[in-house]
């Protein structure tokens, strides 16, 4: 019982930093219908400018600058290589290959600094652990759920209560209608994706902390392992994306726990086990958990 509430626990904390990469993918998706494949490449730059000023700046001081940095360099992105399709929905699939030569490039960059190393974000938590009952879990763990509750609670107050997130929901309805109403376009999706690319920095380092070894020029491949549950959740739903995280993270935390009892599937099972739980809920919800059924003009 106490390996399964040890798992539990853990799937939520995997699920909960999962759903601040979910949560940029749909931001990304609803503002500008782009699939951002750079998103992984933003993800390992908020690390690893936390890594690199936390000694200086302190931990604080570093992710706030990690988080204004990742954040200016997504608005950059959609800016001045993005925004010369446009906002016309018909080229989103340009646009979203451009974002794979862009992962590319900073991906390469980053991984030439980083190298064979293991970057320490001076997290406060370090491998410290605290027992909840029966449990024992890592403060990081604590702090994760903790914090991206906060942070996204406050994203979701962000598209209910302000003129942005109307706007940002407008647009994803009818961006001609939008646009028409006076909507900035082109501001209201430079901001998600700013958003995107802040929310990208601070899920780094989390994912980089304590039971994990440190911040490693694989790291944000492990954003790929948030895509299964935007697109579970349905790629222009927030809510999906977090029920979608959960179920990942639960999922992921599961099989991983129970490795020796599913030898049968595979010793490496655990990583594809997102991408099967991912195939098997498009088989029966073609449109993700929380997608709607298309309108189609005839």
């Amino acid at each position: 019982m106490t390996t399964f509430l040890d798992n539990i626990f853990n799937g939520l904390a995997l699920g909960a930093v999962y759903a601040l990469v979910a949560l940029g993918f749909v931001i990304i998706f609803k503002a500008s219908g782009v699939m951002n494949f750079a998103h992984g490449s933003l993800l390992l730059l908020g690390g690893y400018l936390t890594a690199v000023f936390h000694d200086d700046l302190g931990f604080a001081g570093a992710l706030a600058v990690a988080v204004l940095v990742t954040a200016a360099v997504a608005g950059a992105m959609d800016r001045f290589l993005l925004h010369a399709g446009g906002t016309d929905p018909h080229t989103a699939h340009v646009q979203t290959i451009v974002t794979i030569g862009v992962d590319i490039v900073i991906l390469t960059d980053l991984s030439r600094r980083i190298g064979g190393d293991l970057l320490s974000l001076g997290d406060p938590w370090g491998d410290s652990v605290s027992g909840l009952g029966p449990v024992t879990v890592a403060d990081s763990r604590i702090a994760a759920i903790v914090v991206s509750t906060v942070v996204i609670a406050g994203v979701f107050a962000l598209f209910r209560y302000t003129s942005w997130g109307l706007s940002l929901r407008a647009s994803a309805e009818d961006v001609e209608a939008a646009a028409l109403m006076g909507v900035r376009l082109v501001r209201i999706r430079t901001l998600a994706w700013c958003l995107a690319g802040a929310l990208a920095a601070l899920a780094a380092v989390f994912l980089a902390a304590f039971p994990a070894p440190g911040l490693e020029r694989t790291t944000g491949q492990i954003a790929l392992k948030a895509f299964p549950a935007a697109i579970l959740g349905g790629m222009a739903s927030p809510p999906g994306a977090l029920a979608g995280s959960l179920l990942i993270g639960l999922t992921e935390a599961l099989v991983a726990g129970y490795q020796s009892d599913l030898h049968i599937l595979g010793e490496g099972f655990g990583d594809v086990a997102p991408y099967a739980v991912m195939v098997l809920v498009l088989l029966v919800r073609p449109t993700g958990l929380f997608g709607g059924k298309a309108a189609v003009r005839v």
